[in-house]
C-alpha cells in the first residue's frame, strides 16, 4: 500500500499567503483578522465552504496535509487554441459538485504518496514541487473542456470537464498539470529534437504515432493529444510524465508493466531517460528492456 510520509517538498514549497488565499476564495482577508496564518486560512475556508460541512472538512484537511488552498477561478474567456474561446465561470465545489473536490483531494494525496516514495528512493530532494498549490474550481459554459489547466503554481479544475469523472482519471489529470508547473521550458530544450522529427515523420497519422505516444487520449476529429497540432512538445512531455507515473505505480503495487514505454522505440527511451534524470532523481522501478528498442 502507498502511504503518506514527511517530505522535503513540504519545506521547499512556500506557504500560500493569507491575502492570496483570501483572493482565491473571493473574500477579504480582514474577515479572519486574528490567529496564525494557518488559522486564518482555515477560517477563510470555513467562510468559503461553510454551507457544506463535508466540503469544508475536505478542503481544510487538504490544506493541513499539504498546504493546498481551495478557491475558485474568476470569470474569464479562455483561449482554448484549436477548441476556440471558452467562457469559464467560478464554481465552488459544494453540494452536487463536492464530488470533484473529493476526486481532487484523493488524487493529490495519491500524488503525494508516490512522490514522497520516489524522493526517498532517490535519497535526495526531487527537483519537483507538488505541495502548497492553489486549486481553483470553475465551470465551462456550454462546453466540456478544458478539463484543467495550470499556471503559476495554480491548477484550475473544471467541474464540467469530460475527463473529470473518477479519482483514477483525475489522478492522471492532476499529475499532468503538476508537471506543467514544473516544466519551466525544460521540455522545449530537452525533447524538441526527437519530437519534431516524429511530427515530420508521422504528421497526425494515428497508425504511425501509436508507437511513440505516451498516453492514448485521442482528440475528437483529430489525433493523439500529445501530437495534436498546436499542443506541441509541452503536452507530449506532460503526457510522458503521466506515463512515468502510471508505470512506476504499477511496479509499486506489485504488478508488471506489460509494454514499457521506454522499450518501444529509441526516441521513447531517450525521452524517458531525460525525464527520469531531470525530475525524479534517476528513479526508475521498471526493469531494463530485454534488448534495445528497434529503430
Amino acid at each position: 500500500m502507498l502511504c503518506l510520509a514527511v517530505s522535503l517538498a513540504f519545506a521547499q514549497a512556500p506557504a500560500i499567503e493569507v491575502e492570496r488565499a483570501a483572493a482565491l476564495m473571493g473574500l477579504e482577508a480582514a474577515r479572519c483578522p486574528s490567529g496564525s496564518d494557518a488559522e486564518r486560512v482555515r477560517c477563510l475556508l470555513a467562510l468559503h465552504l461553510g454551507d457544506d460541512a463535508a466540503a469544508r472538512a475536505l478542503a481544510t484537511a487538504l490544506y493541513e496535509r499539504a498546504g493546498h488552498v481551495v478557491g475558485v477561478l474568476p470569470e474569464e474567456d479562455f483561449d482554448g487554441g484549436y477548441r476556440g474561446v471558452i467562457h469559464l465561470v467560478p464554481q465552488r465545489p459544494v453540494g452536487k459538485e463536492r464530488r470533484h473536490l473529493e476526486f481532487a483531494a484523493g488524487a493529490l494525496d495519491d500524488l503525494d504518496a508516490f512522490l514522497v516514495d520516489t524522493e526517498a528512493k532517490a535519497g535526495a530532494a526531487l527537483r519537483y514541487r507538488w505541495r502548497a498549490l492553489e486549486l481553483r474550481f470553475f465551470r465551462s459554459v456550454k462546453r466540456r473542456t478544458p478539463a484543467a489547466f495550470a499556471s503559476r503554481w495554480s491548477i484550475s479544475y473544471n467541474v464540467n470537464g469530460t475527463l473529470n469523472g473518477s479519482r483514477p482519471v483525475v489522478r492522471h489529470l492532476l499529475f499532468h498539470e503538476v508537471f506543467h508547473l514544473n516544466d519551466d521550458g525544460w521540455s522545449q530544450v530537452a525533447l524538441s529534437e526527437d519530437y519534431e522529427a516524429l511530427v515530420a515523420r508521422c504528421g497526425t497519422a494515428i497508425a504511425c504515432l501509436t508507437r511513440y505516444v505516451p498516453e492514448p487520449l485521442v482528440v475528437k476529429g483529430g489525433t493523439y493529444y500529445s501530437f495534436m497540432p498546436g499542443n506541441g512538445v509541452r503536452e507530449y512531455a506532460a503526457d510522458l510524465a503521466v506515463r512515468y507515473f502510471r508505470e512506476q505505480r504499477e511496479v509499486m503495487l506489485g504488478r508488471s508493466v506489460k509494454t514499457p514505454f521506454k522499450c518501444q522505440a529509441p526516441e521513447n527511451a531517450r525521452a524517458w531517460a531525460k525525464l527520469v534524470e531531470r525530475f525524479f532523481g534517476g528513479v526508475d522501478r521498471v526493469p531494463s528492456c530485454p534488448r534495445a528498442p528497434a529503430p
